[in-house]
């Protein structure tokens, strides 16, 4: 009797689990409580920097910079630090040779044979005094391109690498777009004062910003294949070298002064002409931190040393005002409910960190805040499986997100269909059967 019974009831359960699918759907039949998670689901300022108010008395504004534009540049994260009309398209002269040599590295071999053409050897000067037919190695001109900054060994390295001037500069200009500059136009290789037209009609300006400038060099130093050999040719103080007949001998001396004016200076590449002024591009190492600047209309003739007291001011300002902290803050895992699972039915999630990257170093300035964003749902929907990411942890600074880290499901949770309803049910019946 008791068995009939229970079959009885057990039958009667199907049947009403059968008409709760069909009517309301699983969802409804088993409902979820909602509640708010134990993580923020709203952003949390997280106040890295000590809580003294900024002093600003030695930030470069409150001096005054020769130059017409000017920036200071985190090397390792590349955020600007610093910047006066940054972001200007203006004339850059011989800065342009660093996106020339670091091409040249890239593209080509130090031990290249390069033939002067008469393009070349007819560039104005500053140049190195070469004849159409004459050859040289590669990584002498380069020496030449960086310490004197010959404008016919500019000519002479584009020609090697890609034929022809214009198709040099093609190259230039998609480096330029890929390094992230958005406002930087090459025409020569060299940086003498150039205009072309598109195919449009429309005129263009050999040209760059102080903010691109200083990024091109950063890619140069920091991100480059060929940043090593790159630094070991605009660190040299000069070069000897002949041309392949081994009939002419040539002197190199390098003209960046600053390399020895301020400690830790790693390379620069200074730049005049009519149109630009002076310019000057640089980095700086100190106490493990990477400074790079950039002049762009740094006065005109009588001044050529204006454009080192603006290096000095904006490295020494760098120096002093800005040190590395670790922002980094460990999730705390936490428990989401899951609609459309079982009743009552929660999963753990965690942030997908590996421990090699739960630090977070940032070059920040004294009153600078990183704002902590957690943003995870209150409730999830079946089915979740392991791993899969249900919302994410993202660090901002000067509205610029930094990092972002993936919130993960570290459980699963299946979705409540008709065949586990009916599992559930006759389980259930079972147990109570068996206590019975």
């Amino acid at each position: 009797m008791k068995i009939q019974t229970s079959l009885y009831a057990l039958m009667a359960g199907v049947t009403i689990g059968f008409a709760i699918w069909g009517a309301q759907e699983i969802e409804a039949w088993c409902p979820v409580a909602r509640y708010t998670p134990v993580l923020l689901t709203t952003p949390r300022t997280v106040a890295q920097t000590p809580q003294n108010s900024p002093n600003h008395s030695d930030s470069p504004d409150s001096f005054s910079l020769h130059s017409l534009s000017a920036v200071l540049l985190d090397g390792d994260s590349g955020r600007v630090l610093y910047g006066k009309d940054a972001d200007t398209p203006r004339p850059m002269a011989s800065t342009t040779k660093i996106m020339t040599c670091i091409l040249a590295l890239e593209q080509g071999a130090l031990s290249d044979i390069c033939t002067i053409s008469a393009n070349a050897a007819s560039q104005p000067k500053v140049h190195l005094g070469v004849h159409a037919g004459q050859q040289f190695l590669l990584e002498d001109l380069l020496y030449s391109l960086m310490l004197e900054s010959h404008n016919d060994s500019a000519v002479a390295i584009a020609e090697h690498i890609a034929g022809s001037v214009e198709e040099f500069a093609e190259k230039m200009n998609r480096k330029a777009l890929s390094i992230g500059c958005e406002n930087t136009h090459f025409v020569t290789p060299n940086g003498l004062d150039a205009t072309d037209t598109d195919e449009s009609g429309e005129v263009h300006v050999h040209s760059t910003t102080a903010t691109d400038l200083a990024r091109i060099l950063r890619y140069c130093i920091m991100e480059s294949p060929k940043r090593e050999e790159f630094l070991k040719i605009t660190r040299s103080a000069s070069r000897t070298f002949s041309d392949q007949s081994g009939e002419n001998s040539y002197y190199c001396a390098n003209h960046n002064a600053f390399l020895q004016m301020m400690e830790g200076v790693m390379t620069g590449k200074t730049g005049f002409t009519g149109g630009a002024g002076y310019c000057y591009v640089s980095a700086l190492e100190s106490e493990g931190r990477t400074f790079l600047i950039a002049l762009l209309g740094c006065g005109w003739p009588p001044h050529r040393t204006w454009k080192w007291e603006d290096a000095r001011m904006l490295f020494s300002y760098g120096k002093q005002n800005f040190s590395y902290q670790d922002c980094y803050q460990p999730f705390q895992p936490c428990r989401i409910p899951v609609n459309g699972s079982e009743k009552g039915k929660t999963v753990v999630v965690d942030a997908d960190t590996a421990k090699e990257d739960q630090t977070l170093y940032l070059l920040l300035q004294e009153g600078e805040r990183v704002i902590r964003e957690v943003k995870i749902p209150e409730v999830l929907d079946a089915p979740v499986k392991i791993g899969d990411k249900v919302g994410e942890v993202r660090y901002v600074l000067d509205g610029r997100v930094i990092r972002t880290e993936a919130v993960c499901a570290k459980e699963e949770a299946l979705k409540w269909n008709l065949l586990r309803c009916i599992r559930s049910i006759i389980d259930q019946y079972m147990r109570m059967y068996l206590k019975k």
